[in-house]
């Protein structure tokens, strides 16, 4: 379905000519996939991760953290503080959420057919988890299906998962159950970046977002640098310190191919044979994110290492002497006392933790089949271990023995842990287009710059454009594509609709608070963000009535707007309802 203007309706909008019945059918689906943003929307069309992000750099809401009395002075912070403080706003106002209800479900034989003009099915599920994609060995011990609440639904049977605009975020405090705002991992790290460059004065350049069959994060250029997961943020010594919230944050990289990486500069894609991005800044980028994961092995890593590892963990004791006499404690028990300790078996606190461990606890001999880890230490810190030298690690191999378990296998599994090689977009056989100028912005403009910057390449940078149709501005973008994603992929309201008479419908719409989730008049909420957060300005209702009745097999509809009211009318004539609107998009009358 696409939804049709005239030459006469379209005109021009902001000055830019639009006539949509001559857009090429593969642009103006991506129009329309930028309103709604779903994850395979994404997948497919990977300028659009960074348009998100310059939709939120423009949004109003978000410039307004800038005069929380949280962030005062916060570009006066070295850059390592800048990001914890911003990180521990995010947390205290936004959770994850990734949940089936909020913007419903669809059907892997749909979305593949209506993506069949850009990618083969075959090559869609080797890398959408949507799609068929199950990762590596952890993702198939979890069922991703049952993991992500699918496996109550045939296997056709997929979620749309729409990542959200910081407006979108903030909204789900209206919802029942959320006294936040919340949003899913590509909106986090979408908000992230904006937010690192708006309020933290943090250059764009310095930020990539990365996007997985299963996740998104960014990495930061900072330091050693920084990524950002979810709302955690993680430094390489975090990476590196076992505990259990750094090992959910080295899931997707460990396990996971990475699909896209995009930066102002442009993108890069694993499945395309085209990319836009820099090939210096992906270069680089590559560069940093390797050695990053990557970590020389010390006496501080190895017990990071066991800490994490239960299964090597359970061959290791501790030696401490005890009023001169050598006692044994096993490891396990030693790492169960750090978590209502400020000390840690891993660093040179180690002793006051283990004096505050009942004498009781210690053994007077060590099992012949147990791993004395002081000595393992000791080992390690002599010889200093080279990982990729085969004879240390063969001498790493005889030390530790099988007594317990396979040395081999120990020591394959240390070195994994201190060396992740991510598996990213090859730049070979790629060509890197040079066609597209970069978003270039600063940390010193204004908002108004930033908007005037962005529009001012909208005819040479396919992410500029993009970003006016996520940002949701119906002055700067035609209707068809904000329309044709209203009535095709909104099915919450339709579902939630059911079993209520048109008018029945009106009346509860009508009831709800007239206001929009979006700022100012030029901005529009879809369907399904009307009825989730039960708000919308008049227009916005009158567009979620029109979604339920065309779905329900009603005949073409005509959205109209005059004299701030919204009336929607059967093609015939007949009203159906009308709403007071403060909006005022380019285009007043729209063909449903």
């Amino acid at each position: 379905m696409r939804l049709k203007q005239t030459e006469k309706e379209i005109g021009r909008i902001n000055g830019r000519r639009y006539h949509t019945d001559m857009m090429k059918e593969s642009d103006f689906e991506r129009c329309s996939s930028a309103v709604t943003l779903s994850d395979m929307e994404i997948f497919i069309f990977p300028e659009l991760m960074y348009s998100l992000v310059l939709a939120n750099i423009m949004s109003p809401r978000l410039w307004l953290w800038r005069d929380d009395p949280w962030f005062k002075g916060i570009r006066k912070m070295k850059p390592s503080r800048r990001l914890q403080r911003l990180k521990q706003y995010i947390m205290d106002h936004y959770v994850f959420n990734l949940d089936l209800e909020t913007w419903g479900l669809t059907d892997q034989k749909r979305e593949l057919a209506r993506f069949s003009g850009f990618l083969s099915p075959e090559v869609i599920a080797q890398s959408n988890a949507l799609f068929g994609y199950e990762g590596d060995t952890y993702y198939f011990d979890i069922d991703i299906r049952t993991h992500f609440g699918l496996d109550k639904y045939s296997a056709d049977v997929i979620p749309y998962w729409k990542t959200e605009t910081v407006e979108a975020m903030d909204a789900f405090r209206y919802r029942e159950g959320f006294a936040t705002g919340a949003g899913e991992c590509v909106s986090l790290a979408a908000l992230y970046a904006a937010a690192l460059f708006v309020v933290a004065g943090i250059p764009l350049e310095k930020m990539f977002l990365m996007a997985t069959p299963l996740h998104s994060q960014n990495f930061v250029d900072e330091d050693e640098g920084v990524l950002l997961n979810n709302r955690r943020l993680v430094t390489k010594a975090m990476w590196f310190n076992g505990t259990q919230i750094s090992g959910q944050a080295r899931r997707a990289l460990e396990n996971e191919r990475v699909t896209i990486v995009s930066h102002p500069t442009g993108w890069i894609h694993t499945l395309y044979r085209r990319a836009t991005i820099e090939p210096a800044a992906y270069a680089h980028f590559s560069g940093k994110l390797r050695a990053y994961l990557k970590t020389q092995l010390t006496p501080e890593i190895l017990g990071n290492f066991l800490r994490q590892n239960p299964r090597c963990r359970q061959c290791f004791v501790l030696r401490w002497p005890v009023r001169g006499v050598n006692r044994y404690l096993a490891l396990e028990q030693a790492f169960s006392f750090e978590q209502d300790s400020p000390y840690k078996v891993t660093d040179g606190t180690r002793d006051k933790l283990l004096a505050t461990i009942p004498m009781e606890t210690f053994a007077a001999s060590c099992c012949p089949c147990k791993i004395v880890l002081n000595d393992i230490e000791g080992f390690v810190r002599e010889r200093s271990i080279d990982l990729d030298d085969p004879s240390d690690l063969h001498s790493l191999k005889a030390k530790i023995g099988d007594a317990c378990m396979s040395a081999a296998e120990m020591v394959e599994q240390l070195a994994r842990f201190c060396r992740t090689d991510p598996r990213l977009p090859s730049a070979e056989g790629v060509a890197f287009e040079a066609d597209q100028p970069p978003v270039r912005l600063t940390t010193e403009m204004t908002r108004e710059e930033v908007i005037r910057q962005i529009e001012a390449l909208r005819e040479r940078n396919v992410t500029a454009d993009m970003a006016f149709y996520a940002w949701r501005d119906l002055t700067r973008t035609p209707y068809a594509p904000f329309a044709t994603a209203a009535l095709l992929r909104n099915p919450v309201s339709v579902a939630g609709a059911e079993g209520l008479s048109v008018e029945a419908l009106v009346e509860q719409v009508a009831a709800w608070p007239g206001e929009s989730i979006y700022d100012g008049p030029a901005r529009l909420a879809q369907p399904d963000e009307v009825w989730n957060f039960r708000r919308g300005d008049g227009f916005e209702k009158a567009l979620l009535v029109a979604n339920v009745v065309r779905n329900r097999g009603g005949g073409a509809l005509r959205l109209a707007l005059e004299r701030g009211e919204a009336a929607l009318s059967a093609d015939g004539g007949q009203r159906i309802c009308a709403f007071p609107s403060g909006k005022s998009p380019a285009e007043t009358l729209w063909e449903l």
